[in-house]
């Protein structure tokens, strides 16, 4: 179904330089703001590094996005600034709602067409970066994860260009609502989804499709 949707995509950030990390050995997280197309593709922005693909990174989290109004309201209650890239970033938006957006949801920006896979889980990399103890608990707390995708359609994108929500499947799982809840309900209209060919689901969130629906048969 095409919703007709926009918004603007405020920076596009890649790694800036790989730090150390006690989880990883390593990791891309340092992202910030670059000028200029860059190319989306299979695995990711061009010039960009996730250092752990397995849970952050590869074909089914290739680009992650977060609003620019989600970055506004925890630089209000941080007292600090939430620059493009802080969250590990690789598209800051606006005027797009990220935390509503479907699994399974596709955007146009610029020569690319990206689909939503699922929210973004914060992890012990996250709150080394902000120095914030327990910022895992804090970011899960707000309930707007970002959301990650997958590249169906390569092409080069760049800050100013448009957002275009072209198609938004009816099953009306958003990331937001997933990440908080992991509603067996929503678990089955998920998996019906898939089924019926509406959505794929990526590995990761059909395990934990399959954990909520173990967890209601008790």
């Amino acid at each position: 179904m095409a919703d007709g949707g926009s918004g603007l995509v405020v920076a596009v950030c890649r790694v800036h330089a790989l730090l150390p990390d006690r989880g990883n050995g390593v990791t891309g997280i340092d992202k910030r703001p670059v000028d200029g197309p860059v190319r989306a593709k299979r695995f990711g922005l061009f010039g960009d590094v996730q250092a752990d693909r397995q849970h952050h990174g590869g074909e089914h989290q290739a680009v992650y996005a977060y609003a620019e109004e989600d970055a506004e309201r925890f630089a209000a209650d941080l007292g600090r600034a939430v620059p493009p890239g802080l969250f590990g970033e690789n598209l800051r938006t606006r005027g797009v709602d990220v935390t509503g957006a479907v699994i399974g949801e596709r955007w146009r920006i610029g020569g690319a067409l990206l689909e939503v896979t699922s929210p973004r889980n914060p992890c012990g990399t996250f709150e080394r970066r902000l120095g914030i103890r327990g910022w895992v608990a804090t970011f899960a707390a707000a309930g707007a994860p970002g959301a990650y995708f997958r590249v169906i359609r390569a092409g080069s994108l760049r800050a100013g260009d448009a957002i275009e929500v072209i198609d938004r499947p009816e099953h009306g799982v958003t990331v937001g609502r997933w990440f908080v809840h992991e509603d067996p309900a929503d678990a089955e209209r998920l998996v019906t989804a898939a089924e019926i060919g509406l959505v794929r689901l990526h590995p990761g969130l059909r395990d934990a499709v399959d954990r909520s629906l173990r967890k209601a048969a008790g």
